[in-house]
């Protein structure tokens, strides 16, 4: 036990941004919120136990605190401005930031001050969608507009995505809709926004917009299923497939220019001056890109390379990963909760353990080692992938490496130099290369979707809880950081780990009631298994259905079943528990007092805010759910994302 502990000296470090991580994951999902100035004072101190040399368990626990603690420095730091209430048909003066193109809408990122719209003192970042006819404005105008303005909603379940977590950490104050405006004055602002819109306006392409200038919703909606049952969907979110393509292009043509001027060459290696340059260049495509978490992650690596290139050192090594992992966590501890971020990093992760600790035996035939490198990379990065695809999405494509083996190519070989073309010939006014790139989209498309059709293309996957995600990426840490000395300890691990995780996500019980925090919207499972709604539809909860037929692991392209109260009044009974749903107030006054009486009536949900000392321990306030057991488990809605200062 002494060697093998004594053997993993040299990956101790592998673990200091995941430890980190956990701490910060544990703070962002707390239902209170901790001491500020305690929460500093363990910062400085956490601080100090790492730096100076103390025993080994007691900087693993000071780097979980540091991570927590940092995390809670962080939040109160931004202090984003939030708006107490929805506000509709408000006038405001605010200047254009940026504007994002979807395949539906445009939306208008606009900086205004935080008073104008009830939100503190400062300035506030609100996006508002455009109606249809409604010209679109340029980046630096400053325009007056009247608005309507929604506060981003909370999680809909424990554990469900909670948007106004993520719009509070993006700088994002609130959301809505603009219904006319006038230009007050119209500046040319020299920031990559305004490049970004030029470009746009320009190429006037959807593969440009998307692959380039980082629009993630510019692909059509209807297309997006079929490239997520495909495995492809990662193309749309600029990441490391892009990063290695153009790092790839930009140091063969600088090392080409280099290599033909002499008293460069006579002097120092050609490789040098093009990396620095295309290091250069992949700076300006990232921000050109719209800077996204996963985009950073991966021009971070690139970085790593280059420099380990110029130097001599070892180019991609898992300690290199971590330095961009923590990089990116001082930059924003919250990213540790976002999609992007853990796919990007899970994926990599992969990679780099495959190629530099397995070391695969690759076919010395040179058509064979394409296919083999291509398929293992495909399927170990399917691997590390699938627990964050699975908890966020509650889906899995089963042929993601077919898709990814015949459509990958025709991205890389085809629409991604086409597109990167079309940057530059749409300056001219020659937009072919964008026109040509779209028609081999087209033919891609219908490629993905005949793999979409395939048989169980996607497959529905059950909620995955919080606990049950930590186990399974615990195990997926020993798997690459645990060094075995005989017996290969680090595979146990792994399963070991893996196998707690899968069998709480099995026993863990789903839902029968679910209740949105104003109660407007409740559901129930009916007999079926089905949910059955008390409204077909709720403009203030428009993705909650979605979110609470993923969790019941029910399709979420079905139509919205609405069960119908008897005289105002849902009934719900379970074999644990008796449940009344009332959304109006004559029902609701008519009723309460014979439902209180009533012994066997466990809970009372109420549209209405209800007072009544007699019964309160019925009625339930606030957002739940209700397991079959009658556990109830609150929403977690009183963090200082969710309320204004």
């Amino acid at each position: 036990m002494q060697e093998l502990w004594q053997n993993q000296s040299s990956n101790l470090f592998l673990w200091t941004p995941f430890i980190m991580a956990f701490g910060a994951g544990l703070y962002f999902n707390l239902a209170f919120e901790p001491d500020t100035t305690l929460c500093i004072l363990f910062l400085i101190l956490s601080l100090i136990l790492i730096i100076f040399k103390t025993k080994l368990l007691i900087r693993a626990i000071s780097l979980f605190v540091f991570g927590f603690c940092y995390a809670a420095t962080f939040t109160n730091i931004i202090n984003t401005p939030q708006i107490p209430y929805g506000l509709h048909d408000i006038k405001i003066k605010g200047t254009i930031e940026n504007i994002d193109y979807t395949s539906k809408k445009t939306r208008l990122y606009i900086k205004t001050t935080a008073a104008t719209i009830k939100a503190g003192t400062g300035n506030a970042i609100i996006r508002v969608s455009l109606n249809d006819g409604i010209p679109i404005p340029k980046v630096g105008d400053e325009i007056s507009a009247e608005i309507g303005l929604f506060r981003p909603n909370g999680s809909d379940a424990p554990e469900a995505f909670d948007y106004a977590r993520w719009a509070y950490f993006n700088n994002l104050t609130a959301t809505g809709y603009l219904t006319k405006y006038e230009v007050i004055s119209s500046k040319t602002k020299n920031s990559m926004s305004t490049l970004r819109d030029y470009l746009h306006n320009k190429s006037k392409s959807f593969l440009v917009d998307t692959l380039v200038l980082g629009y993630k919703n510019a692909v059509p909606e209807t297309d997006n299923p079929i490239w997520t049952s495909a495995g492809v969907g990662h193309v749309w979110s600029i990441s490391g497939f892009h990063i290695t393509l153009v790092s790839g292009w930009l140091f063969a043509i600088f090392y080409l220019i280099f290599r033909s001027i002499a008293p460069v060459t006579r002097r120092i290696p050609a490789r040098i001056p093009a990396l620095i340059c295309a290091w250069i260049g992949l700076l300006f495509y990232l921000f050109l890109s719209g800077s996204d978490v996963a985009t950073v992650r991966a021009f971070i690596m690139a970085t790593l390379v280059f420099a380990a290139f110029i130097f001599g050192r070892n180019a991609i090594s898992m300690q290199n990963v971590c330095l961009a992992f923590c990089f990116i966590f001082f930059m924003n501890p919250h990213f540790v909760l976002q999609p992007g971020f853990q796919l990007s990093f899970a994926a990599i992760f992969g990679l780099v353990w495959l190629w530099n600790d397995v070391k695969p035996k690759i076919p010395k035939n040179k058509i064979l080692k394409v296919i083999f490198t291509a398929t293992l990379t495909s399927v170990t990065a399917t691997i590390f992938t699938a627990p964050f695809v699975i908890a966020h999405f509650y889906s899995m494509p089963i042929y993601g490496l077919i898709g990814n083996l015949i459509l990958l190519p025709i991205f890389s070989i085809a629409i991604m130099p086409l597109v990167m073309t079309a940057i530059f010939t749409s300056l001219l006014g020659w937009n072919y290369p964008a026109v040509l790139a779209e028609e081999i989209y087209k033919f891609s498309l219908m490629i993905g979707n005949q793999i979409s059709e395939l048989p169980n293309a996607t497959i529905s996957m059950p909620h995955v809880p919080n606990v049950a995600l930590v186990f399974i990426i615990f195990g997926f840490l020993c798997l690459m950081f645990i060094r075995p000395i005989k017996l290969k300890i680090n595979y146990l691990l792994f399963v070991l780990f893996i196998l707690i995780g899968i069998n709480i996500i099995i026993f863990q019980p789903r839902p029968l009631f679910y209740a949105t925090t104003d109660h407007e919207l409740v559901a129930f499972v009916g007999k079926d298994q089905k949910l059955e709604f008390s409204k077909s539809r709720a403009s203030n909860h428009f993705f909650t259905f979605n979110t609470w037929k993923q969790i019941n692991n029910e399709p979420i392209d079905t139509k919205n079943i609405r069960r119908k109260p008897v005289n105002g009044i849902w009934h719900y009974n379970t074999p644990n528990f008796n449940l009344v749903y009332i959304q109006k107030f004559v029902p609701l006054k008519d009723n309460l007092i014979n439902l209180c009486n009533d012994e066997n009536i466990d809970y009372i949900v109420s549209y209405f805010d209800v007072k009544a000392p007699t019964c309160n321990h019925k009625i339930l306030r606030g957002g739940f759910v209700i397991y079959p057991s009658g556990k109830i488990k609150y929403v977690n809605h009183n963090r200082p994302w969710h309320n204004p200062r």
